[in-house]
């Protein structure tokens, strides 16, 4: 886990939802990220969910090039269970 994204949509699925999210390793997968989460906060996660975002296009002058691809981890957490992370 590289660090957790807060936004206003982040914050709405914490307060309903019961889910969090995280910018993770690009390599990193679901059962990885699981076990991650589960030991660094000593929570039950019953379900991991993970999106690919593309870097958007950045333009200079007239040269073009990318932002780095990123990959985000949604951490869904048992009924009970909280991070104090934020």
């Amino acid at each position: 886990m590289l660090r957790p994204i807060l936004t206003e949509k982040t914050t709405f699925g914490i307060e309903v939802l019961n889910a969090y999210v995280f910018e993770v390793h690009p390599s990193a997968n679901k059962i990885q990220i699981r076990k991650a989460v589960e030991t660094l906060f000593d929570v039950k996660v019953t379900k991991v969910n993970v999106r690919n975002r593309k870097g958007k296009r950045k333009r200079v002058g007239r040269s073009v090039g990318y932002g780095k691809d990123t990959k985000h981890a949604v951490v869904t957490l048992a009924a009970g269970d909280k991070l104090e992370i934020y």
